[in-house]
């Protein structure tokens, strides 16, 4: 069964702003609500007299409210992320598959976020700190800058927690940073997991993902136990038009989160 293809309008509750270019925006239903989605899944958002642009639930509550965090790039995601409170919306979904943390048992969870790969992982690791059915929660988060990383209400939180290991690296320092600073590989070296028992969940910039993957698979990780979010240009996600279609998949009816031995990832 695929979600309604006629969006649901939605209204911008509240906007709050992450970073010099992005914004996570908390929508209300007007309309009837759409389903819940599961952490990682897609919604189809659309900015009316623009366009509508796939993006990742990165919160949400019981109540209907969906949370989405938006990185302006394209005429689209400007006017979504540019959006203020009381705006309407339209959305339409959930779409493809999410991380389901529950499926990973006992294991320990290493979570690897660059940049904006925080947003879907998000709902994830805070699904993992309400379970009592894995082992040690470990994060690992990159950014550009300090001025580029996400929710820093949620990081602080994180770091306070007994259950989970937070490690935060940038690219480039910033006076007064006095965290690590290198590329996120660095933090898999150092993290403390036994790969033979973990359950990876990466999402990034497609190359970085990459090089997680090596460094995960160097730590003792299977490909069938590292879980990556993929993104492809989707423009109908109802598995109509082929345009997000990677090798046998389409990334809006069997990703956006695929295992890395199901992507193909590492080939070539």
């Amino acid at each position: 069964m695929t979600a309604a293809t006629t969006p649901h309008r939605y209204r911008v509750r509240t906007r709050e702003v992450e970073t010099a270019d992005t914004a996570t925006l908390s929508l209300v239903p007007v309309d009837e609500a759409v389903e819940t989605p599961r952490p990682g899944q897609l919604m189809m958002l659309t900015a009316f007299g623009f366009g509508e642009a796939p993006i990742s639930v990165s919160g949400g509550n019981s109540d209907g409210t969906l949370v989405h965090t938006v990185q302006a790039a394209g005429p689209i995601t400007r006017a979504l992320h540019a959006a203020a409170p009381d705006t309407m919306v339209g959305v339409r979904g959930p779409y493809g598959t999410g991380w389901d943390v529950e499926r990973s048992g006992a294991r320990d969870l290493v979570f690897v976020a660059g940049g904006i790969g925080l947003a879907s992982l998000r709902p994830a690791i805070w699904a993992a700190t309400e379970s009592k059915h894995h082992g040690r929660i470990v994060v690992l988060v990159g950014a550009r800058t300090p001025g580029d990383l996400l929710f820093s209400h949620d990081l602080a939180t994180w770091e306070r927690r007994p259950d989970v290991a937070l490690s935060v690296t940038v690219d480039q320092a910033e006076v007064g940073w006095r965290a690590n600073v290198g590329l996120v590989t660095s933090l898999i070296k150092r993290a403390t997991f036994e790969g033979s028992r973990t359950t990876a969940f990466v999402c990034g910039p497609e190359v970085m993902m990459r090089v997680v993957a090596r460094a995960l698979i160097d730590r003792g990780l299977s490909e069938s136990d590292i879980r990556l979010s993929l993104e492809r240009n989707m423009r109908c996600a109802t598995w109509s038009c082929g345009r997000c279609r990677l090798g046998p998949l389409l990334t809006c009816r069997d990703g956006p989160v695929v295992r890395l031995d199901e992507a193909g990832l590492l080939d070539g």
